[in-house]
Parts: C-alpha cells; structure tokens; sequence
C-alpha cells in the first residue's frame, strides 16, 4: 500500500501530460497517445497488456506510476436480471454499482462517494459515513465495468448512465465533470452525454454552476415534496437548500441549457400522501419546464416510511397528467439483491 501511495497513478495525467513525460525521456512524444488510448479506450488495469509499447517502455511506466483501478469484490444478480456489484477501489475501500437490464437497453447506475454526508431519512446510504469522494478514473471504471458485463451477459454495451448510485454527485463536482468527460469521451466509451443523468439532492449552487458550464448531460432532482416543511424532514440537509432557492436554479438550468429538468418523487404514507402535497407539486412543476418520475418505494431499516397506496399514486398522476406535466412510474429492479434506489448500503461490507 506505501508504494501505490508513492507512486502516481497514471491516469492523473492528461494527454498533454502523457506526451510531455515520455519526451522528458527521450522517447517520441506519439507514445502518449498509445498508453493514453490503452488506459481509456481500451481500459486496461496492466502496464503488461500494452503489446504495441516496448518492455523498455513498459518498465519505466511500472517503475514510476501505478493504475490504482477498481476490483469486483462480490456479484449479486437478481432474478430479473439486475446485477449489483461490490467494487473494491485501490484503497481497500468498497463501493456498489448496479447494471440494469430492460428490453432494449441497459443502464448503469455509478457511484460517485464511498458514503454520503447528506442525511436523507429514506436511504440506506446516508446511514453510511462519507468516508472520501471517488477519483474520475474511479467513475470512468464503474462505467467500463458494467458495459463489459453489459456485453457478456446481455450482448449489447451500456445505453445509459445514472447517477444514482453511493452518495450525492455535485458534492464531488470536479471528480464528476471529469469522469463524464472520460466517458464521453472517443477516447472513453464514446457514450452520448445525452444519455447520461446526474441526481441530485438540490445543492443550488452547483447546479447553477453546471448550467453555466454549458453541460451536455440531464439532470434529476430528488424531490420527494414541494412543502419546506415535509422535505426538510425527510432531507434535513434541505434546511440549507430551501425550494424557492433550488427552483430558481432549475430556472436558471433550463434557460442556460435548454434542458428540462426531471423530479425524482417518492409518495408515503401519512408523510405526502394528500391534496396538498398533489397540489404543491403540481404549482412548482408548472413554474418551470419539467418532468416527474414517481419512484416506487424499496423498504430500508427505518419503519417511518411505507409506501402510499396505489389510489394516491394514481390522484398524483391524475392531476400531473390534467396539468400536462409528463409523469412515469419508475418500477424498481433488484430489490431482491437490495439493488434498488435507495437500498445500496454496503451489505456485505458489514456482515
């Protein structure tokens, strides 16, 4: 472990950097571009599998950097086909990340915290301490990993990326940016970033950030009600975010982006089941452009919170539809292997 923290992983260095050291060292500049395409293009985890580079060449890369990639530690797969996976990251720490299968494509779901610091009463990960963000190569990892699996299992590669996965994404800003970056890149897995949609918990300021950056991918925004009352106490971090704050970021999203905005809402019992909270909703989706993606519910320890019946769910949908705010039901997959949204909690870390 002291070498690996000696060393510098390679995958630090950008393509500039890349060429700059192997001209340092008097070999052409061009090799760059070939470990650079190995690393990313080609997500190899071994200096060794680099055949077009000399052994000399390969030597000096195992002598002064390392690839601190990620290890599957455990696969569990659903009975309807959903896989979850225990990464293990170079540091021993541990992370999960879900492929998801439906007819004609395949999702995967990342990661971007070991943890998270935010305090959602509903999720089992918030019960998890944010230990340290993950790298971008981390991220890019999770994503390679499953589009393999992808592939073998399912024939086809990944069609898109959620974050959704451990921990709250803007909180890892930079990390994340670069990770999507790598993904999309020609280099990367080439995947559209039209494809890909970042969940967050409604941290304002850097979605006003990311609207400024001109972003290419989707944002969703957990919800879970439009009354300050009832979401701070299930998000009691919200405190900080208050919804007249975040709408005006989703606002300044839209009119910087073009891109509507998707309200990811959870609808329980005795907790935003009622006219009131249907009502809420519906006034702060018509303030501007936006979707709702109800999420079926997946039982963590807390006993607080049971799912609303279905006659509620259908008023909810009711009304959306009668306001024409575009409204789906998100079923839940791999609940059985507690693979489902909000359920990723490091089960087996803890056994």
């Amino acid at each position: 472990y002291s070498l690996i923290k000696m060393k510098k992983d390679i995958r630090s260095l950008n393509l500039k950097e890349l060429c700059s050291f192997f001209e340092s060292n008097d070999f052409p500049s061009f090799r760059g571009n070939q470990v650079y395409n190995w690393l990313w293009n080609k997500s190899v985890f071994s200096f060794d599998e680099m055949t077009n580079i000399s052994l000399q060449l390969r030597d000096l890369l195992k002598k002064e950097f390392v690839i601190n990639h990620i290890k599957i530690d455990n696969i569990q797969k659903s009975k309807d086909g959903t896989i979850k996976n225990a990464v293990k990251l170079f540091d021993d720490l541990l992370v999960e990340s879900v492929l998801i299968p439906v007819k004609n494509r395949t999702t995967a779901c990342i990661s971007s915290q070991v943890g998270c610091s935010l305090d959602c009463e509903f999720c089992a990960t918030s019960k998890l301490k944010r230990i340290r963000n993950l790298n971008a190569d981390e991220i890019f990892d999770q994503a390679s990993t499953i589009n393999l699996q992808s592939k073998h299992y399912y024939n086809r590669p990944i069609s898109n990326i959620v974050f959704m996965g451990m921990g709250e994404p803007l909180l890892n800003y930079k990390n994340l940016i670069l990770g999507i970056d790598k993904i999309t890149s020609k280099d990367g897995l080439g995947l559209s970033p039209k494809r890909i949609t970042v969940s967050t918990s409604g941290i304002s300021k850097l979605i006003i950030k990311m609207a400024d950056s001109q972003v290419k991918f989707n944002l969703a925004v957990s919800l879970h009600s439009a009354i300050e009352e009832t979401r701070n106490k299930i998000m009691p971090f919200s405190v900080k975010f208050p919804l007249d704050e975040l709408l005006n970021a989703i606002k300044y999203w839209n009119k910087k982006t073009g891109k509507i905005v998707t309200y990811e809402y959870i609808v329980w019992k005795e907790i935003n089941d009622d006219l009131r909270h249907i009502n809420a909703l519906v006034k702060y989706c018509k303030a501007s452009p936006s979707k709702v993606n109800l999420i079926q519910y997946n039982k963590t320890a807390n006993s607080l919170f049971v799912s609303a019946e279905d006659n509620i769910i259908d008023k909810y949908i009711y009304e959306l539809e009668k306001n024409r705010i575009p409204v789906t039901i998100r079923k839940s997959r791999g609940k059985d292997i507690d693979a489902a949204c909000g359920q990723l909690a490091n089960k087996l870390i803890n056994q």
